[in-house]
This record gives C-alpha cells, sequence and structure tokens, in this order.
C-alpha cells in the first residue's frame, strides 16, 4: 500500500507541475493574492478626508465648531458651500465624501438651553467615509458640549469643580486586538484563511477536471496503483496538504509580518490549528471536484462562494444575526470554524484550548470528507475497472 501512497503521490505532484492552470492556483495564486488584498487595505483608515460645509448660523460659534472639526486627523474642510444644491453637486462629482451643515437657528437654540441640530450627510458607496466623518463630527460635538456645560451653565466653580463637570466619569478608550481600528487589521487575516480553501478547491477541481478529459470521464487511470481506495485519496491528499501548509506558514508569517497585521500566536498553536484546518479543506476540495466534469467547471462552482462564505463564517457579519438554516449550510464548511480559530490564534493571541470548540469541529469535518472521498473514489475505481474489462 505503501508504495502504492508514494506512486499516486507522485503522479499528482507531475500533473501539478506539468500543468500551468493548476499551477496559476496552487501556486501563484496563494503566494500573490494576499499581498495584493493586503496592499489594497494598507492604509488601514481614512485620514483628511475632503468634506464641504454649508454654514446657515455664521456666528461665532458656528465657526468653530467648524475650526474645531477641521482641526482633526479624519476630516478636512476643503469646500464652503452658501448653499446645500452647491454642496451636492460637488458630492455628485466626488470632489468631496460629506457635507457638513450648520442649521439657522444653530446658535441661538445653544443659548436658550435647548438642543441644537447639525447634519452630516455622508457618501455611502464606501463605509469608510461614514465611519471617519461620524467619529470627527461626534468627537467635536462632545467637546462643545462639555465646554457650554461648564462655561455657561456654572460659575464661580474652582478649576477642581470645572474638571469634574467636563468629565463626571472619566473614561479611556483602549482598542483590543486592534489598535489602529483599521479595516486591514479586521478583514485581511480571515481573508488569508479564506483564500487557502478556495485555491485548493480550484486547484484540485482544475486537476479533477483534467484527468477526466484525459481519461475519457474517469478521474484516474486504468493502472494496478490505482486499485485501492486509500492509497488514491492518501496519496492525492499528501501532495496538496503538504504544499498548502507551506502556503499557510508563508501567509501567517510572512504576509502578516511584511503588513504589519496581527501576529499574537505560537508557532505550536498555528501549526494544531492549520494541520486540520488544511486536512478537511483538502479532502472538501477532492469530495466537491467529483462534480467537475471539464476544467472550467471548479470557477463557476468554487470561485462564486467566496463572498457567501465570509458573511456565513460570522467574521464579517455578526454571527448572531445570521439566520439558523445559514448557519447550518455554513457548518458544512471548514471556512467557517477555521477563520474564527485563526482569527482568535492569531488576533487574540488564543491558544489551541481556547479553540477547542472550532479544532473539534475541523478534525470532524475531516474524517468526514475523507470518508466520502473514499466512498467517491471506489466509484470510481469499480467505472474504471468495469471499463478496462468492456474494453
Amino acid at each position: 500500500m505503501l508504495k502504492a501512497v508514494i506512486h499516486v503521490w507522485l503522479d499528482e505532484l507531475s500533473e501539478i507541475v506539468k500543468d500551468e492552470g493548476i499551477l496559476i492556483f496552487i501556486i501563484l495564486l496563494p503566494l500573490a493574492y494576499p499581498l495584493l488584498y493586503a496592499m489594497i487595505y494598507n492604509t488601514e483608515t481614512q485620514r483628511q478626508l475632503p468634506i464641504c460645509v454649508v454654514d446657515d448660523c455664521m456666528t461665532d460659534r458656528s465657526r468653530d465648531f467648524i475650526r474645531r472639526v477641521d482641526a482633526t486627523s479624519e476630516v478636512m474642510v476643503s469646500e464652503r458651500c452658501a448653499s446645500m444644491s452647491d454642496a451636492q453637486e460637488l458630492l455628485r462629482r466626488r470632489e468631496v465624501f460629506g457635507i457638513l451643515r450648520i442649521p439657522r437657528e444653530f446658535d441661538q437654540r445653544l443659548w436658550r438651553g435647548q438642543q441644537a441640530v447639525v447634519g452630516l450627510y455622508s457618501d455611502l458607496t464606501s463605509m469608510l467615509y461614514y465611519k471617519v466623518e461620524y467619529l470627527a463630527v461626534i468627537n467635536v460635538a462632545q467637546e462643545v458640549n462639555r465646554n457650554i456645560k461648564v462655561t455657561e451653565h456654572q460659575t464661580n466653580i474652582s478649576r477642581k469643580e470645572e474638571q469634574v463637570a467636563r468629565w463626571p466619569i472619566r473614561f479611556e478608550e483602549v482598542k483590543l486586538y486592534n489598535s489602529a481600528g483599521g479595516f486591514a487589521a479586521f478583514l485581511i487575516p480571515p481573508v488569508l484563511m479564506l483564500i487557502l480553501q478556495q485555491a485548493l478547491c480550484l486547484g484540485v477541481g482544475m486537476s479533477m477536471g483534467r484527468s477526466r478529459e484525459r481519461f475519457r470521464g474517469l478521474v484516474i487511470p486504468p493502472t494496478k496503483h490505482y486499485k485501492n481506495t486509500l492509497a488514491i485519496v492518501l496519496g492525492k491528499g499528501l501532495v496538496h496538504f503538504l504544499l498548502f501548509l507551506l502556503m499557510a506558514f508563508y501567509m501567517a508569517v510572512c504576509v502578516t509580518r511584511w503588513f504589519n497585521l496581527p501576529q499574537l500566536g505560537h508557532f505550536w498553536d498555528l501549526l494544531g490549528f492549520f494541520v486540520p484546518y488544511l486536512l478537511a479543506c483538502t479532502y472538501m476540495a477532492i469530495f466537491w471536484s467529483h462534480f467537475i466534469y471539464r476544467r472550467e467547471d471548479c470557477i463557476l462552482l468554487f470561485v462564486f462562494m467566496s463572498i457567501p462564505l465570509l458573511f456565513l463564517s460570522g467574521v464579517s457579519w455578526p454571527g448572531a444575526a445570521v439566520p439558523p438554516l445559514w448557519k447550518a449550510v455554513g457548518s458544512i464548511f471548514p471556512s467557517t470554524w477555521g477563520l474564527n480559530a485563526y482569527v482568535r490564534i492569531q488576533g487574540m493571541g488564543a491558544s489551541l484550548g481556547d479553540c477547542h470548540c472550532e479544532l473539534l469541529t475541523l478534525w470532524r469535518l475531516a474524517a468526514i470528507y475523507f470518508l466520502l472521498s473514499c466512498f467517491m473514489y471506489m466509484f470510481e475505481i469499480r467505472k474504471a475497472v468495469g471499463r478496462t474489462i468492456l474494453n
């Protein structure tokens, strides 16, 4: 059996090396795709986003409010418009990405001790625009509110009483695990693990499609080395597992370090995670690839799944908001469990014991997909034997 495993392993490796299409999905895609994603989101947060101001109040207090907003690191006041229609035209031409409107009664309402309203109109083609504009305006509004509370509603108070009035409850903001509050540190780590799964599915699927084209509908050649189911499944799985184990550490170490992504996981914890995750992904890819009959079919079957799987994992979309039906669908994919485990290990410094639920599920999925792959290859061996007898 060992000889048959080695023979299948060498055959599969030879097929990968000889075929440029398979090489692209198995080697080039895992090497280049993480760099592309990380470079796109490497800025982390938007700074000095241009906005325009419509000041209908035109008082010292409204001008002070605008100066404070302009002084923030998030936005800059690049234009001042006389009317909302002019501001909307700038927004339409994408010369600015937000409009700050100070209403005419802004100062008057504050003098009366009433609540004043400031209008913020944001370009929602990107949620990042809204985020930085909202933070800039809300922080300035809170600071102005504290000043008004002290200077206008309290008199004859000491410096200590003034500090207490400004900050009745002292608080400090500490951003856990994502100190920059950026998009790259939040999104790129789980995307790296999703790339591994998708690249495996595409590479194995293209290899399966090529075999069907070569052997007239069969996925294995009718030779003596391809008569043992376990030898075939182990040999084919071992090739892809070892290749992607190297790719996994390339992403977890090199890409993570080059782009300053969270890197709190220890080597043995990462290895203990990668083994069940890649085994589950490998045998899932082998199983689903039995439904590939042409090389191009794998692209239609697997590529469109990337975004849905990212949402189903509960990383980019709150897991509590995912309906039970879709949670059940997501649970059959290793990425649903692997993305969460990797984020906890690499981004939060969790140990394998802290992720025992995800790891146990990954081992179960690896075993289930291994058995399903064996069953499918038993069927393929019978087809190959039957065709040989008929010939």
